[in-house]
C-alpha cells in the first residue's frame, strides 16, 4: 500500500511540474530574459486565472524583488512561504521585511534560513547577532536588562546604588535573625554593601554595621566623591514617633539622615531639618554637585499620595521643599527619584499610565517635558522602581518584584544619539523643506524614513554601537547619500547639501552615481534605486529623451562571465526604470563586460581602480 502511494505521489508531482511548466512557459522565458516588468504582467496572468501556485508566487516576488519593489515582493513571497521553499527566498523575504520595518517576522525568516545553510557567511552574522535591527528601531528601549547574583531570594533586595568606586549600596530584609516589623511581619531594613570588580561582578553583601538600627534604615544615595550619604530611617530609632494611647502604639515617621566617611567607616550622623512626626520623608538622591537633595513625601500641598520633592544644600545648610509638579507629580503614588549626571531624574509612579503597579519613569530636567515612561525593557505589569545609573562606569540598577519578590536587577545603558539632517540647496544655500530623509543601517537596510520640516531639518535616535548612512531626495534635485559620523552619545548634524537635478545632463549622457549590486548578483538594491529615481524625473522632464544603459565590470574573472553579468545587471537597471512608468521603447540595454575599462590598467588594477572600471553609463541616444 505504502509502495503504491508514493508511486502515485510521484506521479501527481511529475504531471503537475509538467502543467505548471506550460502555464509559465511565456512568463519564465522572459524572467529568464531579465524582463521582469513583462514577466511580472505574465505571472499575474497565471494568477487571474486561478491556475497560480507557490512556484508562480515565488517568481512574482523575485520579479518585484528585483525592482526593488518591496511591498509587492513582500506580498508574493508570504503567499509563497506557505510552502516550504529553498534558503534564499527566506533570505531574500527577510531583507523584504526589514525594509518594511517588520524586525521581529525578519528574524523569523533569517532563523530559517541559517538552518537551512547555516554555514553561509550571512547565517552566522545573524545568528551571531540576530536583534541588531530591531534595537536600531526601537528608540524607546535605553536599557538592556540582566540579572544580579547577589539577591537573597525569598527576602527583599532594592534601592541599589553604585559608588564612583565602585561599591554597590542596597536595602535588604536578608538579616532574618533580628526584630521583626510589627506591621508587616518582616524583618526591618538594613543597609548592605557589595563591591564591583572591572568585569562587573559583585562580591557577597555586606551588613554596614554602622549605620544599621534595629528599625528600618534605607534606601539611601551617595555623593559623587563618595564621601557623604543621605539615607532614610525609621523614627523610632531616634526617639521621634507618636505615641497613640488608646491603640498603645508608638507611630513613627521615615526621615533622611546624613552621614560622612571617616577612616572607612560612616559616622557624624545628623538628622535633616525637614523631618516630621507628621509625615515621611524618605527615599534621597543628591545630585552629582551635591547642591540638590531629591526625595518622596506626603507632606502637605503635594499632588498625590506621595510626591517629588527637593530642597537645595549648602553645606549643613537646607532649602525650603519644592515640589516638582506636574510634569512629575500625579494624584497618585510618586517615590524613589534618582537625579543622573545628565540631570534626567528617574523615579516610580503607580499615578501615570504604564504596564501596572509602580512603573519607571524619566524627566529631563534640561528639557523641561512631560515625563516618559522607560519602556517594557524595564517595566513589568508588577512594582518596578527605585532606578538608579552611575553615567561614569556606564551601569544602572533598579528594582522590581516581578519574581513574586523585591529583587535588584542591572540595566546596561544603550548608548544612543540623534542625527539631524540639515537639507539645503547647494547653490543658492536655501532650506528645502519637505525632503525625504531615509536612514540606513550598515547593511544598508532601511530602517526609518521622514520629511524635513519647515527648517530643512529631520533627526533619527540611532545607536551608538552601529553605523549609518542618510539618503535625501527631493524633487528637482540630485538625490545623493551621506555617511554618519560614528558617535559616544552626542548628537550629530549632517549637512545634506542637494544640487539641483539638471545639472547631471550633458551632451552625452545623463551622469548618475554608480549603480550597486550585491556581489555577485543583478538585483536592484536600496542605494541603486535611488540614483535610478534621478533617471527617472529626468526622463519625466524630457519626454523625448531615449536612454543606452551601458554596464561594466572590472577585470577580474573570466571575460564571458563578466559578460554575461554585465548584460543581466544592463537589463536589471532598465526594468527597473521601466517600473517606475518610463515606456520600454525609450531605453536599451548592453552589457559590455571588462572590454571598455573606464581605467585600463589590466591585471594590475588597484581596488580604487577596479571600483572605477565597475560603472554603469547612461548614454543619451536622443535628447
Amino acid at each position: 500500500m505504502k509502495k503504491i502511494y508514493s508511486l502515485l505521489s510521484l506521479f501527481l508531482i511529475i504531471t503537475s511540474g509538467y502543467g505548471q511548466s506550460k502555464q509559465t512557459e511565456k512568463a519564465d522565458k522572459l524572467y529568464d530574459g531579465y524582463q521582469y516588468v513583462d514577466a511580472i504582467d505574465a505571472y499575474l496572468k497565471v494568477v487571474d486565472a486561478n491556475n497560480a501556485d507557490a512556484y508562480v508566487y515565488k517568481q512574482l516576488a523575485d520579479s518585484y524583488y528585483n525592482l526593488f519593489n518591496i511591498k509587492e515582493a513582500s506580498t508574493w513571497y508570504k503567499k509563497a512561504l506557505e510552502t516550504t521553499q529553498d534558503a534564499e527566498t527566506y533570505f531574500r523575504y527577510a531583507q523584504v521585511l526589514k525594509s518594511e520595518g517588520n524586525y521581529d517576522e525578519a528574524n523569523s525568516q533569517m532563523d530559517m534560513f541559517s538552518k537551512l545553510l547555516p554555514n553561509d557567511q550571512r547565517a552566522k552574522a545573524h545568528l551571531e547577532n540576530p536583534n541588531y535591527i530591531p534595537k536600531l528601531a526601537d528608540i524607546t528601549k535605553t536599557f538592556n536588562v540582566e540579572g544580579v547574583a547577589i539577591n537573597d531570594g525569598e527576602q527583599s533586595d532594592f534601592g541599589a546604588v553604585l559608588s564612583n568606586d565602585n561599591i554597590l549600596y542596597f536595602t535588604s530584609t536578608r538579616k532574618t535573625s533580628g526584630k521583626e516589623d510589627a506591621w508587616t511581619n518582616q524583618p526591618y531594613l538594613d543597609i548592605y554593601k557589595s563591591v564591583r570588580s572591572e568585569n562587573g561582578d559583585l562580591s557577597e553583601p555586606e551588613e554596614v554595621e554602622e549605620l544599621n538600627t534595629i528599625y528600618h534604615d534605607g534606601p539611601l544615595t551617595i555623593s559623587a566623591d563618595g564621601k557623604t550619604m543621605y539615607f532614610s530611617r525609621d523614627g523610632h530609632s531616634t526617639g521621634d514617633f507618636k505615641k497613640i494611647k488608646s491603640k498603645r502604639i508608638k507611630v513613627a515617621q521615615q526621615g533622611i539622615y546624613k552621614a560622612t566617611m571617616d577612616e572607612g567607616k560612616w559616622g557624624n550622623i545628623q538628622a535633616l531639618p525637614i523631618n516630621s512626626k507628621e509625615y515621611t520623608v524618605s527615599h534621597p538622591s543628591i545630585s552629582s554637585d551635591g547642591k540638590t537633595l531629591y526625595f518622596a513625601s506626603n507632606m502637605p500641598n503635594g499632588l498625590g499620595d506621595s510626591d517629588i520633592w527637593k530642597i537645595s544644600v549648602s553645606g549643613d545648610t537646607y532649602g525650603k521643599p519644592v515640589n516638582l509638579g506636574s510634569k512629575v507629580n500625579t494624584s497618585g503614588k510618586e517615590g524613589f527619584p534618582y537625579i543622573s549626571e545628565d540631570n534626567i531624574l528617574y523615579f516610580a509612579s503607580s499615578g501615570r499610565q504604564g504596564f501596572g503597579g509602580l512603573d519607571i519613569f524619566k524627566f529631563d530636567l534640561n528639557e523641561n517635558e512631560e515625563s516618559v515612561n522607560l519602556g517594557n525593557a524595564v517595566n513589568t505589569n508588577r512594582d518596578d522602581f527605585a532606578f538608579s545609573v552611575n553615567n561614569t562606569l556606564k551601569v544602572g540598577y533598579f528594582s522590581s518584584n516581578k519574581s513574586g519578590v523585591d529583587n535588584i536587577y542591572m540595566a546596561i545603558p544603550i548608548c544612543q544619539f540623534e542625527t539631524i539632517a540639515m537639507v539645503k540647496d547647494k547653490d543658492t544655500n536655501s532650506i528645502i523643506a519637505g525632503a525625504s530623509v531615509t536612514i540606513l543601517d550598515a547593511q544598508l537596510n532601511e530602517i526609518t524614513a521622514q520629511a524635513t520640516d519647515m527648517s530643512g531639518k529631520t533627526g533619527f535616535n540611532v545607536s551608538c554601537e552601529n553605523t549609518y548612512t542618510i539618503n535625501v531626495s527631493m524633487d528637482g534635485y540630485e538625490s545623493a547619500s551621506f555617511k554618519v559620523k560614528a558617535s559616544e552619545g552626542e548628537n550629530v548634524i549632517v549637512n545634506a547639501d542637494l544640487k539641483p537635478i539638471n545639472e547631471m545632463i550633458t551632451e552625452t549622457e545623463v551622469k548618475l552615481k554608480n549603480i550597486y549590486f550585491e556581489f555577485n548578483k543583478s538585483n536592484i538594491t536600496n542605494q541603486g534605486a535611488l540614483e535610478l529615481d534621478k533617471l527617472v524625473l529626468i526622463m519625466n522632464d524630457y519626454p523625448e529623451m531615449k536612454i543606452l544603459v551601458r554596464s561594466h565590470t572590472d577585470s577580474k574573472g573570466k571575460a564571458d562571465y563578466n559578460l554575461k553579468l554585465s548584460e543581466r545587471r544592463a537589463q536589471s537597471t532598465m526594468q527597473y526604470v521601466i517600473s517606475k512608468g518610463i515606456n520600454k521603447d525609450r531605453l536599451s540595454a548592453k552589457g559590455m563586460g571588462d572590454i571598455a575599462p573606464k581605467i585600463d590598467c589590466k591585471s594590475n588594477c588597484t581596488e580604487e581602480e577596479d571600483a572605477q572600471n565597475r560603472r554603469s553609463e547612461f548614454l543619451i541616444v536622443k535628447k
